[in-house]
């Protein structure tokens, strides 16, 4: 899903990072490379489906070692190979990390998987992946976000951002819940931008727990300041990105709504 990773990529420049690398099957390089020419790419060792596959971990190993920060899971795919992948990652790159998508579908398939790490994690599931990460119905998930939520974090030592209407940001101890946002965000792809925000953050020596905080408000803000000029129908994940500087401003002036 070459979209995912441009939409992560192209939030992590707009959310401060300094440069951006896609890692991403050689397959899809180009693709990926023409889809936002301000992020880099890395063309991995993919299975002759031109998919991810465990061969490509030594790669990704290196290349972590030059990075600040991990955003794992927008477009990864699935399968067992990745899955793989993902424990290896998990378990040999202690850098700080936010978990997403397939990264935390991955980790769900896995026999005792766990996020626990070396690192600073953030894990931003939905509510379906969140109940595969736990082992619960969606509807129990949402009958329960709150406690679900802190327990989990508690137990893995990570930061969980458990998103939908009113998206709950807790380390087990503290907890924040969001009221920026709106319906017109409940669309393809707006995850991922989310992702790449939240990384940036962390990417700036932000503590996991304010970077989560802060990255989860302002997506929510840019979709409101979106809103307003394209309406909830027509709102698109792109459009969080071309509205991500606005929100920034409009934090940095304190001309925001109280969250």
């Amino acid at each position: 899903m070459s979209g995912a990773a441009v939409l992560c990529g192209t939030a992590a420049l707009r959310g401060g990072a300094g440069t951006a690398q896609i890692a991403v099957p050689d397959a899809i390089q180009p693709t990926v490379a023409a889809g936002q020419i301000c992020c880099t790419t890395a063309g991995l060792t993919s299975t002759p489906a031109g998919h991810f596959g465990f061969e490509a971990l030594p790669e990704l190993l290196k290349l972590a070692e030059r990075a600040n920060v991990i955003a794992l899971g927008p477009g990864l795919g699935a399968g067992a190979t990745v899955s793989a992948l993902v424990r290896g990652i998990l378990e040999h790159t202690p850098i700080p990390m936010v978990i997403d998508a397939d990264g935390l579908n991955a980790v769900g398939r896995l026999s005792g998987a766990s996020v626990l790490r070396a690192g600073p994690t953030i894990v931003t599931p939905h509510p379906g992946e969140f109940g595969r990460l736990v082992g619960k119905a969606t509807a129990e998930v949402q009958a329960n976000r709150q406690a679900l939520a802190v327990g989990f974090a508690a137990t893995r030592q990570a930061v969980v951002v458990l998103k939908g209407a009113r998206t709950i940001v807790t380390d087990g101890r503290r907890l924040f819940v969001n009221t920026t946002g709106n319906p017109g965000m409940a669309t393809g792809g707006s995850g991922d931008v989310l992702t790449g925000l939240v990384a940036a953050l962390l990417a700036q020596r932000m503590e996991s727990f304010a970077a989560a905080q802060l990255g989860v408000y302002l997506h929510g803000l840019a979709g409101d300041i979106a809103c307003v000029d394209v309406g909830e129908e027509s709102l698109i994940a792109s459009d969080l990105l071309h509205y991500l500087p606005a929100a920034f401003r409009s934090y940095r002036t304190g001309a925001v709504k109280e969250a």
